[in-house]
């Protein structure tokens, strides 16, 4: 099957929709799929449509590089020409995904985000037009997480196919710290970095030895190891070495994707009680009350001084993480394009 990968976000920069799309290329070329990338800053070497430059907006509490430039429309619709799916991920974002949705291909259509209160209010308000907003040549509709799909209304019929990983790439000879605990995202006030920072002096004076590791976030402070922006090979060895991963989150988050890959590393993970973290994490995973850094303090001290509890969580989040295996969800996918193509 010939199927193309439409992409509303710059692809030569750090996003989860973009590492999605890259990721299920790879995952569906591998399968023996004819896969072509459209979307602005294609990389080098991937195959596909560069569709240029992108502009910064706002976006769930972020800034997202989408293009604004129309003349992609004719570009995306000469692109689809040879495909049999065009699979537009977050598809009422301009320009790309719009323009896609009117291609002339089947299409299938993939929500990644939680919208939030203004997104949220914004789908109740156009409820009755989304259907006609994703274009008539749509055939599928899926989501990454009940959170990302609740806004929908109900005749879309929405698929819930997970966010993807690759699992084998967390498999790594790394001795474990069983004190590290580690941090990954962005230092945005929604990534929930200030509320682990509030309870890490409760932590480090009650736990000999404890390590607070920050991936891709530089406040330089003392008394914790802040490694700034890192590549795969890196966060993949460091999450390895960890005894536990804290995600903090305040929400936003529709899926929660760091989760499985602290899962598939092997590390305990302690996370805010949100509901699309629960819907990853499941019973593997251990919550606290969202943005209560006294309550995130206590459970890493518990934790830490429970070496056996770490141990069997971290046997556990392996094996929960396999569910997330690139292999396994490009399988789903699969199966929704036959059924669009059909």
């Amino acid at each position: 099957m010939r199927i193309g990968l439409v992409c509303p976000y710059d692809l030569s920069k750090p996003g989860g929709v973009q590492a999605q799309v890259m990721g299920l290329a790879g995952a569906l070329t591998r399968s023996g799929e004819v896969v072509s990338v459209i979307g602005p800053g294609l990389p080098e070497g991937m195959t596909g449509v560069d569709l240029g430059a992108t502009i910064s907006v706002p976006g769930n509490r972020s800034k997202v590089p989408i293009s604004a430039d129309p003349r992609v429309a004719p570009a995306i619709r000469e692109a689809a020409e040879d495909l049999d799916i065009l699979h537009v991920h977050e598809p009422l974002m301009p320009v790309v995904s719009l323009a896609a949705l009117r291609a002339g291909r089947p299409v299938v259509a993939t929500f990644h985000a939680a919208p939030g209160t203004v997104g949220t209010a914004l789908y109740t308000v156009l409820r009755s037009q989304i259907r006609r907003l994703l274009g008539p040549d749509l055939r599928r509709v899926t989501a990454v997480s009940a959170t990302a799909a609740a806004p929908l209304p109900d005749d879309l019929e929405v698929v819930i196919v997970p966010n993807g990983v690759d699992v084998a790439m967390f498999d790594l000879d790394v001795a474990r710290r069983p004190h590290r605990v580690t941090f990954l995202g962005r230092d945005e006030k929604r990534k929930g970095l200030d509320v682990l920072l509030d309870a890490w002096g409760e932590v480090s004076g009650s736990v000999d030895d404890a390590e607070l590791v920050v991936m891709r976030a530089d406040r330089g402070t003392w008394g914790v190891t802040w490694m700034g922006p890192v590549d795969e090979t890196t966060k993949a060895e460091v999450l390895c070495s960890s005894g536990v991963y804290v995600a903090p989150n305040l929400g936003g988050e529709s899926f929660g994707i760091v989760l499985v890959e602290g899962m598939a590393a092997g590390a305990a993970v302690v996370a805010s009680d949100l509901e699309s973290f629960r819907d990853v994490g499941g019973d593997v995973a251990r919550y606290f009350t969202t943005g209560d850094s006294d309550a995130l303090g206590a459970l890493l001290i518990d934790l830490l001084g429970d070496a056996p509890a770490v141990e069997a969580m971290s046997s556990a989040g392996r094996e929960r993480a396999r569910q997330f295996d690139w292999e396994n969800v490009a399988a789903d996918y699969r199966a929704v394009y036959r059924e669009a193509a059909s």
